[in-house]
């Protein structure tokens, strides 16, 4: 049992409040979830900078000899945004591959939680309050987002085991629920080139659909993909640079539901998660029908 939140802005002041509104969605998750939690923030792009999301429980050492170390081999335009045991590097999309390769060499226990132009992830062990707190979630703010609260059931808790993952650019994924036949998956996705962090299923259930899009297919395609091949009970909320997707596996024994209004669409294992929403009252509430995807985007 596990609680997944998602929030998508039609309007700025949504937008504004963003982090606020997630964080809150988060905390009421609580229970479903108190081993781990985290959030993917698609926030405003730096111009041409690419943002690199990292974790190290050496914080206070590595993010600082890291940051000497990007001046001294002349990423000039390297920043570093620390916040807690994360940090966001943003740097030139031109320097970037170079760059993580050096950080990885140089500093192996640095560990990426996501790359792209928008999406920051922030996760930790601990129950949802505490995170929300040490990374300050409720300034943030931005065009959508998702969170997890985590029970483990088949894997450890560990920071890398907590959710989101994200296995592709502005790509993450948020699971409700087990696959059986996650170690198949795993083995067709490794010998295709895919490398995993964790044992854990959901992380190659967002493998599964980033090497679907990688191949060509669109968010919606590799989602309705995934209804033929991952065997087992889920609802996923994956978010993309412009957007977010939800879908429940044929059977939908995970609870889900969705709101819409002209402000927002909102997404919460159970209603409580969303009842705090401004005007949550006159919103169309429903709850998501098994195997359809749903997708909302940004033009």
């Amino acid at each position: 049992m596990c609680g997944i939140i998602g929030l998508f802005a039609k309007q700025k002041p949504i937008e504004n409040r963003l982090g606020n509104l997630l964080g809150d969605m988060l905390i009421t998750m609580s229970d479903r979830g108190p081993d781990s939690a985290g959030v993917a923030i698609y926030s405003e792009k730096e111009s041409s900078l690419i943002k690199v999301t990292i974790q190290s429980e050496m914080s206070e050492t590595d993010f600082p000899n890291l940051s000497t170390f990007l001046k001294k081999k002349n990423y000039s335009s390297a920043r570093l945004k620390v916040n807690s045991t994360h940090a966001v590097l943003l740097i030139k999309q031109e320097s970037a591959r170079t760059a993580l390769h050096d950080m990885k060499l140089n500093f192996p226990k640095i560990r990426i939680m996501s790359i792209g132009k928008n999406i920051e992830i922030y996760k930790e062990v601990g129950e949802p309050e505490s995170v929300v707190e040490r990374f300050n979630i409720r300034k943030m703010t931005g065009s959508h987002g998702i969170g997890h609260t985590r029970m483990a059931t088949e894997s450890a808790v560990t920071t890398l085991g907590a959710h989101p993952f994200s296995t592709g650019t502005d790509q993450c994924l948020v699971h409700n629920g087990s696959l059986s036949n996650h170690n198949s998956l795993r083995r067709g996705l490794i010998n295709g080139g895919i490398s995993f962090e964790t044992e854990n299923d959901s992380e190659v259930a967002a493998s599964y659909l980033t090497d679907k899009m990688n191949n060509g297919a669109n968010l919606r395609d590799a989602l309705k993909s995934s209804l033929n091949d991952l065997d087992g009970f889920y609802t996923f909320v994956v978010g993309t640079e412009k957007g977010f997707g939800v879908l429940r596996d044929p059977i939908a024994c995970k609870p889900a539901i969705l709101a819409e209004t002209d402000s927002y669409v909102a997404f919460g294992s159970e209603y409580r998660a969303l009842s705090h929403l401004p005007k949550i009252e006159t919103a169309k509430v429903w709850e998501p029908e098994p195997a359809t995807v749903y997708f909302w985007e940004h033009r």
